[in-house]
């Protein structure tokens, strides 16, 4: 984590369904096949682990993530596009793996696009390994988008 980071008022806290509205107007700028409310109200009814990033009170970042059996799935992580390229990525991930190890989790799966390359990038920096790919995995603008699995011994 910067040095710039540590010293901003922030909080790492727990996703609400109070919050939807905020998170669904970032996801909806974030990203060209976001997903719906729907899917962030049964994350959360489920007891997935939906997390959010708030610097000086304004939302920033959001993850989910499941945990079972040893095991945790990152399925989303997102930063407000306007304030990509700062490290909060990074710092929500480091918060979901000490969340996972707090959890006895053993290994952490995500997919990402390959087309993904900041993203890619920070799971390699992070000790993520590419270990396969589905195939058609993710919508796109022509057709369906593969994905590449990566994982992470805890």
């Amino acid at each position: 984590m910067s040095a710039v980071l540590e010293t901003v008022p922030s909080r790492f806290r727990a996703m609400s369904y109070a919050d939807l509205a905020t998170v669904m107007a970032i996801e909806r700028r974030a990203y060209p096949f976001p997903w719906t409310e729907t899917i962030f109200r049964d994350c959360i009814r489920v007891g997935y682990r939906c997390r959010l990033l708030e610097i000086h009170s304004r939302l920033e970042s959001y993850a989910v993530m499941s945990i079972g059996a040893g095991e945790s799935h990152l399925l989303n992580l997102c930063v407000r596009p306007e304030s990509q390229r700062h490290g909060l990525a990074r710092w929500m991930l480091e918060h979901l793996l000490e969340l996972a190890g707090a959890n006895a989790v053993k290994s952490m799966f995500l997919e990402v696009r390959p087309s993904n390359d900041r993203a890619i990038e920070l799971y390699h920096t992070m000790g993520f390994c590419e270990i396969g790919l589905r195939k058609g995995y993710y919508p796109a603008a022509r057709g369906r988008e593969d994905a590449v699995v990566m994982a992470k011994e805890l």
